[in-house]
């Protein structure tokens, strides 16, 4: 993608005010009105329509007023400039949505970087807003502000995700390239390629053909300027674009011909059994009890048994009510299905390179399904817990999951694990039925396993069932906290850490278990870690835990000398972080004891943090700050007490607090200026 042209700028003297500010709101809701919006820069376009929203709020005030108050010359200049950065704005979303998806992908560091300039414009406009000379509410203002200070801070964001996505495309350009010279199409995975295409927005057909016409369009504007490696590269594109679509088509030409002749039920059975014929060692589970056949689309029936989708809607729409294993009457007709066993039965078929195609209804059969009291379920409805026979086919599901993992192969391990972790996910039923069949000594087996699969499967799936609260006291008493800070200190994988993190928080919910755990010498240095180095999904999870425990008091002497307190001191100015409430609510825990109160003391930025989150921080957040500075400036925090004294926005944030705060901030910020009023008549 080219540099995009510097719209032309709007002078004050050829707009009046009025019509700027006007014009400002216009473009700026048709920024917030952008409709599918690209699949690519998605971090990046966001934010930028956030802030937006902001100054159009900034905007709306100030044509309200505009009638009855004069605008300063100042505020008119900076309105020109946001004018100009908005349109650079619209004219970029439009560009990265209108042009390729995929060279937009192989362009992904210049759009970052166009959308980061961008930002230090919006920044340099806002420098010369004399926000206080405006007669817009106080809220806006202080979102002003704020969204002043973030432009300031805001660093080049390239998404990693964009990143792999375009190795993998330079991967399998690489491989198209290599298979037209040895004239062998073999070494492709057509599978990898569809998934890549879809997660870029190309899903159908007339997807692809508008990619093509787009990389086009583009090798012809390459073209007008020389861009000769540029013009190979949108070839090569072209070239794996349209092979992906012949493949997909091929694909839908296979179906349909399937589709053309629907045979007999009868016709159809003794196919599939020929087709399996070849395979005599068909584990019982993932046999058909009608057909005796393997099962293509298992589905649980009212009475907890699995069968085949075709086999039982044949059963039934013969006149049959009652499950043809146990005699019972079927009290609905619904077809629950069963994606667990789907998936083994996938895996199996894999690994035996067995063919397997999704089983389809014939006409008749669609209406004799209609007619009867069989409802076809085309989204997956969550029918376990209804009723008892849905909870005994979730508790033969978790049975065989769990056999699974004990004798499995590690691949099956692997599979079986992610399965249990997905059925845990889906109720707390789900968690207690999953825990009775003796999973979570199994699960706490595999933490220690090297395959980074296995252990982030296990790991997630005992996170899961610790949401449970009788899975606690089971998770605890099988010794599985200390594998799981084992994992926490050294995972595999940055999400196997992370969920560690998160299933200690989650157990140590409890007050007994935050004893135990923060006796474990490894836990809580373990915790600070990943606050130093996880994503911010795990700073959080992290900083919750080191919440959790630090309600225990003899914990907070180790989460001080694990170090955490300068972490938690610069997440406070870490935007991205997102977990300023998280890390006050710790810091104000460990305030509490000796080691705590000395090292927060000694930091020479806490405290004019704390006064700004008086200010522009959130009612919980205020709450803490509050907390902390009262807990510093109390029983010799002369020198704490002093430094708020000599900072100009602190005596305001406190009056202003204490008017509008909850009523506990309200009591402390009152305690506060009193303790300050005592400091300053004693030093006159």
């Amino acid at each position: 993608m080219n540099e995009l042209p510097l719209p032309l700028m709007v002078s004050s003297g050829f707009l009046p005010s009025g019509n700027l500010v006007e014009t400002l709101i216009h473009i700026s809701n048709e920024v917030l009105s952008m409709e599918k919006l690209p699949f690519l820069q998605v971090k990046n376009i966001s934010t930028m329509v956030r802030r937006i929203k902001i100054l159009s709020s900034l905007f709306e005030e100030i044509q309200e007023t505009s009638s009855t108050a004069v605008l300063p010359p100042s505020s008119i200049l900076c309105l020109t400039e946001l004018f100009s950065v908005i349109r650079k704005v619209k004219l970029l979303i439009g560009s990265c949505k209108e042009s390729s998806s995929l060279w937009n992908l192989m362009q992904t560091e210049l759009i970052s970087n166009q959308f980061h300039a961008l930002m230090k414009e919006m920044e340099k406009a806002l420098d010369i807003l004399p926000l206080r000379l405006l007669h817009v509410t106080v809220d806006t203002k202080e979102q002003v502000v704020l969204l002043h200070k973030q432009a300031k801070r805001a660093d080049l964001f390239i998404d990693p995700r964009e990143i792999q996505k375009r190795e993998e495309i330079l991967q399998l350009m690489a491989t198209n390239n290599c298979d037209k010279n040895s004239k062998n199409k073999g070494f492709i995975d057509f599978r990898r390629m569809k998934d890549t295409m879809r997660s870029i927005g190309l899903r159908s057909s007339l997807d692809y053909e508008e990619e093509i016409s787009k990389l086009e369009a583009e090798a012809e504007k390459q073209a007008g300027t020389g861009g000769l490696i540029a013009i190979s590269n949108i070839n090569s594109l072209i070239s794996l674009i349209s092979l992906s679509k012949t493949a997909i088509l091929e694909e839908h030409l296979m179906i349909k011909q399937n589709l053309k002749q629907p045979a007999p039920m009868s016709a159809r059975a003794d196919q599939s059994s020929s087709c399996y014929s070849v395979v005599s060692d068909i584990p019982d589970e993932l046999r058909c009890p009608i057909s005796l056949d393997l099962m293509r689309d298992p589905v649980i029936i009212a009475s907890g048994h699995t069968y085949d989708r075709n086999s039982i809607a044949q059963w039934v729409n013969s006149g049959h009510h009652t499950c043809p294993k146990s005699g019972q009457r079927l009290i609905h007709m619904a077809l629950i299905p069963n994606y667990a066993l789907k998936s083994l039965i996938h895996q199996w078929c894999q690994e035996n390179n067995i063919p397997i195609t999704e089983p389809t209804l014939s006409p008749s059969d669609s209406e004799s399904s209609s007619s009867s009291k069989i409802k076809k379920c085309d989204k997956a409805i969550d029918y376990i817990s209804a009723t008892k026979a849905a909870t005994d086919a979730v508790k033969m599901t978790a049975e065989f999951l769990v056999g699974k993992l004990a004798t499995g192969s590690p691949d099956i391990q692997r599979q079986a694990a992610y399965e249990l972790r997905l059925l845990a996910k889906t109720g707390m039923d789900n968690r207690r039925i999953i825990a009775e069949s003796g999973a979570i000594p199994f699960l706490m087996t595999l933490l220690s396993s090297r395959d980074p699969r296995i252990q982030e499967n296990a790991v997630t799936a005992l996170l899961n069932l610790s949401i449970h609260e009788n899975n606690k006291i089971l998770i605890m008493s099988a010794g599985v906290i200390d594998s799981l800070i084992e994992v926490l200190q050294c995972g595999k994988t940055m999400e196997a850490r992370e969920n560690a993190a998160a299933a200690i928080f989650s157990l140590s919910v409890i007050d007994e278990y935050k004893v135990i755990i923060g006796a474990r010498t490894r836990a809580i240095p373990a915790l600070v870690g990943l606050l130093e180095e996880g994503t911010t999904a795990g700073k959080k999870d992290a900083a919750i835990a080191l919440f959790n425990l630090a309600v225990y008091d003899a914990n907070r002497p180790s989460i001080v000398l694990a170090g955490a307190i300068p972490l938690l001191i610069n997440l406070l100015m870490d935007d991205k972080a997102g977990i300023t409430d998280d890390a006050l609510a710790v810091l104000a825990l460990v305030l509490g004891c000796n080691e705590g109160l000395q090292a927060l003391r000694k930091s020479r930025i806490l405290v004019p943090l704390l006064v700004d989150l008086l200010r522009f921080g959130s009612s919980k957040g205020k709450d803490h700050s509050i907390t902390l500075l009262l807990g510093l400036c109390k029983d010799s925090g002369e020198e704490v007490a002093g430094k708020l004294l000599m900072n100009p926005r602190s005596i305001p944030s406190l009056q202003s607090l204490a008017a509008d705060g909850s009523l506990r901030a309200r009591r402390k910020a009152d305690a506060l200026l009193r303790l300050l009023n005592r400091c300053c008549s004693q030093s006159q």
